[in-house]
């Protein structure tokens, strides 16, 4: 059986959506699957040992230039790419207008999706053949395997998702795997911002331990957060700009993650690894960290991000490390 996903993005989203191909992969012998994908996370769905292509898409870019000579032949190009192959089944997880208006209708196959009252944009179920009820209350990893199972016709297993895509990383670790823990401190709003102070005064508490910290980044704004973070420490390294791919190695090699709520903790999530992420404003309980060893440190009252205190992260760390602190410092 062949099968057409639609999940474009975001990073999150496109993450929470692995663990459903492993649920068909083990129901169905040789099902194999092509995904569309937003060009910046076309990396992750090839992680996974059942994705034969991926297709990247560029909505976000071409929706600045739709009507230039050059974004028309990308849109030509990417047309040809979708209807070069008939499908089984097309299965729409995204839920929004503008991916069953520009992806899955023109994809060739059965298309399936969430129905009027369960897609994130109603009127996207009108690109459908067949549409599925799908209960909102539950977590977004379960609502995607719900929706898998029931597009393509088997019991929704009732053991815990499996992302299997930890393994593809473990064939060649980092040389100094394990001995290093990694600060995600970057995200998109600032509200979901852990103040800079609380980050370094946690690196101070940690000299003691051992352990190297290693600050990832992406943007140039985000370069110079980790360098101040970094700054007058030993123990704290900001790395280079790495891809994805790279992100992905760094953080499964890592003993621990602190983390604020950013597409990265949900990597992290994905590669198994212990990570306790720093909630604020937004609400993990159907979409925050799914999967084994994640943790949630959440303001005592209120949202502020603020009165999540570096001693109470350092508490829940350390039992990650298996490491003794010889003394705080601040």
């Amino acid at each position: 059986m062949q099968v057409l996903i639609v999940k474009t993005s975001s990073m999150g989203d496109v993450l929470h959506t692995l663990p459903a191909l492993t649920d068909a992969m083990a129901a169905i012998p040789g099902i194999r699957f092509d995904w569309v994908v937003e060009e910046g996370f076309a990396q992750i769905p090839a992680w996974h040992p059942a994705v034969d292509r991926v297709i990247p898409v560029a909505i976000r870019r071409w929706r600045k230039h739709w009507f230039g000579s050059q974004v028309r032949e990308e849109r030509f190009l990417f047309k040809r790419e979708v209807q070069s192959r008939d499908y089984d089944v097309v299965i729409d997880a995204q839920g929004l207008i503008k991916s069953a208006a520009l992806v899955t209708r023109i994809a060739k196959g059965v298309k399936h999706g969430q129905d009027s009252r369960s897609a994130r944009e109603p009127f996207a179920s009108w690109w459908y053949d067949t549409r599925h009820e799908i209960d909102k209350k539950q977590h977004a990893v379960q609502r995607t395997r719900e929706l898998f199972a029931k597009s393509l016709g088997y019991a929704l297993p009732e053991s815990e998702g499996d992302y299997a895509i930890a393994q593809h990383f473990l064939a060649a670790p980092p040389a100094d795997a394990g001995s290093y823990l990694v600060f995600l401190h970057a995200t998109t709003r600032d509200a979901k911002h852990w103040p800079e102070s609380h980050w370094r005064e946690l690196i101070g508490l940690l000299s003691g331990t051992g352990m190297k910290i290693k600050l990832p980044w992406g943007a140039e704004h985000e370069h110079q957060r980790a360098l101040r973070l970094a700054e007058g420490f030993e123990h704290a390294g900001v790395l280079p700009k790495l891809t994805l791919e790279q992100v992905a190695r760094t953080l499964a090699g890592a003993r621990a993650v602190v983390s604020v709520d950013t597409g990265l903790s949900h990597l992290t999530a994905a590669l198994d690894r212990p990570n306790i992420t720093l909630y604020g404003p937004t609400d993990p309980g159907l979409i925050g960290g799914y999967g084994k060893n994640q943790w949630v440190l959440r303001p005592a009252q209120g949202n502020n991000m603020a009165d999540i205190s570096a001693q109470n992260v350092m508490e829940k760390l350390l039992p990650l490390t298996g490491t003794v602190t010889t003394g705080p410092k601040p």
